[in-house]
């Protein structure tokens, strides 16, 4: 499991009040639990790790988490069994599961029992780091986002979906408008393709990846037309938006 780089990671998020987003880790493999602290801890998130569950129940009590990352199997009490004993201290934490490449049946088991997702084992931290941000962002613990974002000329506006650029209005389809919103969010920032297929077609698309080429072209005929570009494609490496020079 390699660490992102933060520059290139997803927005900061926070909670409601502002401080740090906390996380609490739990796996047997020390290693692993300890590259996954660094790798949140990159995000600016509060990060404790335990190695075992009557441990992460005494650390749940005292640090108050936000979300769970937890193992499916451990010795022990399993990370099904903690989050369910967790869940009576606090009802609605979010969770996501780390299991075994090939174990769906360990996967099936921890969205039943109620965990939000789940990554298998090896994984990329910027694939962890993405479906947190989603989790914590579904489960209400962040703080809202501006509803106005400007890249250079051009704004998004999430509440009334309106979007302009130079003060000329542009029509966009649902899709092309959370693509935008997502290259808006990162502005300057290099976005793979997985990433945004993460993100805007979810995980379970296919991986169809030219779907992304495809809705990139339409957005730069509606935002770049007749303009100088703002959405440029880094080659081998995905797609970035910036305000003109």
């Amino acid at each position: 499991m390699s660490l992102p780089h933060r520059a290139n990671g997803p927005e900061k998020l926070t909670r409601q009040g502002g401080e740090p987003i906390r996380a609490l880790v739990v796996d047997d493999e020390p290693s692993l639990a300890d590259l996954m602290r660094m790798g949140i801890e990159l995000a600016g998130w509060d990060v404790a790790v335990e190695h075992d569950g009557q441990e992460a129940l005494k650390t749940a009590r005292a640090f108050h988490p936000d979300v769970l990352v937890l193992d499916v199997m451990m010795p022990g009490m399993d990370g099904v069994e903690l989050l369910g004993r967790i869940r009576t201290i606090y009802p609605d934490i979010p969770a996501l599961f780390l299991t075994a490449k090939d174990a769906v049946a360990d996967r099936l088991t921890g969205l039943h029992a109620g965990g939000d997702d789940y990554v298998t084992k090896p994984f990329s931290m910027e694939e962890v780091l993405l479906r947190l941000h989603r989790i914590v962002q579904r489960a209400g613990v962040t703080a809202p986002n501006a509803a106005e974002l400007t890249v250079g000329d051009l704004s998004l506006n999430r509440d009334t979906r309106e979007v302009s650029r130079a003060g000329a209005e542009i029509t966009l389809t649902s899709t092309e408008f959370e693509l935008l919103q997502y290259l808006m969010e990162n502005p300057r920032h290099v976005l793979s393709k997985t990433r945004i297929l993460d993100r805007v077609w979810d995980y379970d698309f296919g991986g169809q990846s030219n779907i992304v080429e495809l809705y990139i072209s339409y957005l730069r005929k509606k935002i770049d037309a007749d303009r100088e570009p703002m959405i440029h494609t880094v080659r081998g490496a995905g797609y970035v938006i910036k305000p003109c020079v």
